[in-house]
């Protein structure tokens, strides 16, 4: 059950992230975004087209957890964890990372 619902959430974090995908590619790229281990992106750079990005990206997010929550009597905190474990795992080379420490961390 665990490794379907973080397909399920994985699944839906893209289709809901989709529309964006390019623009959140280049934050990340870039350094200005990074990922959380709650799931949720968090800004490196505190700029308006960011904080934007970070909004729209995180409204999405919270709109799936809830949904797969529900579906599996989980809360969207429950649900947020484990897809924010698995989006941290899967962070490519160079893009940071939010570690339990707070800090930030640029995988290598």
């Amino acid at each position: 059950m665990y490794k379907r619902m973080v397909a399920i959430v994985l699944g839906s974090f893209l289709l809901a992230t989709g529309a964006h995908a390019l623009t959140l590619d280049e934050a990340r790229t870039q350094g200005r975004v990074g990922e959380t281990l709650n799931g949720y992106l968090a800004a490196r750079v505190s700029d308006q087209e960011i904080q934007a990005l970070v909004m729209r990206i995180n409204q999405g997010r919270e709109a799936q957890y809830q949904r797969i929550a529900v579906q599996n009597k989980l809360t969207a905190a429950e649900v947020g964890r484990i897809a924010g474990e698995k989006l941290v795992s899967r962070a490519g080379k160079g893009e940071f990372v939010r570690g339990i420490n707070g800090q930030w961390l640029q995988k290598e």
